[in-house]
Formats: C-alpha cells, structure tokens, sequence
C-alpha cells in the first residue's frame, strides 16, 4: 500500500506561494489502478513525483510497502556524460538487479545498436525515451507511475512498448496521470481528482471523470 498522511507540498515563487497539496490522507490500495485528474498546474507530476521519491513534501509522511518505479519513461535521471550502458549498469545495480540481464534485455528492446556505448547526452529525445522504456520495463516493479506517456518510435516500435506494458500490468498495478479519458478508462479502476491541494476519491473511475469534466466546464 501506499500512504498520504498529512501531506502538504507547496512551491515559492515571487511574491506567490502555490499549494499543490494541502494536509492530504489517502490511501493507494494493492490490487487497484489509479487515474490521477486534474486541470493543468493542479500538481499531478508532483504529486507523482513524491510518490516516485524524487521530490519531497513539506510537510507529513507517505509510506509505501511496496517497489514503486519511477515514472515510466522519465529519462532525467540519465547522467548526461555516461554512456546508455554505463546509466543502465548504474540503475541495476542501485535496485538490486542483475546487471547483465537487465543490459541485455535494454539494448534488445530499445535497439539503440553502437549508440548504446555513446554519452546519452548525445542521444537525440527519441533514443532517449528508447532507452528510458527499455530501462523501465526491464526491472519489475509493484506499482508502475506513468506520466502522460508519449508514443516512442515508429508504429512497430509504439506496439512493442504497449505488449511490454501489457505484460508487466498483468501483475503490477498502475497509478496514471493522462490527459487522454480513453487512456485512463482502459488502464484504471479507480479516480483521485486533484483541486485546490486536495484530492478527492472516486471508487469507479467514470465518476472521477465526470468529476474532471465539470472542472473544465
């Protein structure tokens, strides 16, 4: 599971401070997936984030018992001066996995060829959401954060990526921001609608939407 428990981010600005969250309970129940809502600038990404770790809340705790990934496809944690293998080595071994495995199973899937033992800072943005995918899929996690995940590559390419996620949700759950309704009726059971530093949970995901769609009257 994974735990809000008085969650509260905000971020300072000139003369402004912006609540994204606002001493915010909620709970994340194993064996469910979430759609994350709200209008542009609500704070879904952050909100993603803190759940990734990658950032922290002001205030409050969250808690989570389960192996949670990083938002999928999320290519930022690359270091721009190592190489595609060197960035893949560093990550299995930071999460425990075998090293080999997961460098053989990236370099097949994002077919990246000699540029994978080039600086990723030479990598154009489709290589490196490529080798962002490859790295995502080829570690298993629990509870799998997707972030308005964007089409990779050609069609051939875009339907590989969706088998490979396909595969890894048959035994993960999956807690998704997207602004597509069809995308998030397809992958989520339940809704959390994110407004003003609150979010409000909705057990059938349509409800959610609907919840959405008044917002953006």
């Amino acid at each position: 599971m994974i735990s809000f428990t008085n969650v509260s981010k905000h971020f300072k600005t000139q003369n402004h401070r912006k609540i994204i969250l606002d001493r915010v309970s909620v709970d994340f129940l194993p064996g469910y997936s979430y759609g994350l809502l709200g209008v542009n600038g609500a704070g879904k990404s952050t909100t993603l984030r803190m759940i990734a770790g990658t950032i922290l809340p002001n205030a409050g705790r969250i808690r989570k018992n389960v192996r949670v990934s990083w938002p999928l496809g999320f290519s930022n944690g690359f270091h721009a001066a190592m190489t595609g293998k060197e960035n893949l080595n560093f990550v299995a071994r930071a999460y425990g996995e075998n090293v080999i495995r997961v460098a053989r199973f990236v370099e097949d899937f994002a077919e990246l060829g000699d540029y994978i033992n080039a600086p990723v800072r030479t990598y154009s943005s489709g290589m490196m959401a490529r080798l962002a995918f490859g790295l995502s899929m080829a570690i298993e996690f629990e509870c799998y954060l997707v972030d308005e995940i964007t089409a990779v590559g050609d069609a051939r390419f875009q339907q590989r990526c969706k088998v490979a996620f396909d595969n890894r949700r048959k035994n993960s759950d999956i807690i998704m921001v997207s602004h597509g309704m069809d995308t998030i009726k397809g992958y989520c059971d339940k809704g959390l609608l994110l407004v003003d530093g609150r979010i409000l949970m909705y057990d059938n995901v349509e409800q959610a939407i609907e919840g959405y769609y008044r917002l953006n009257r």
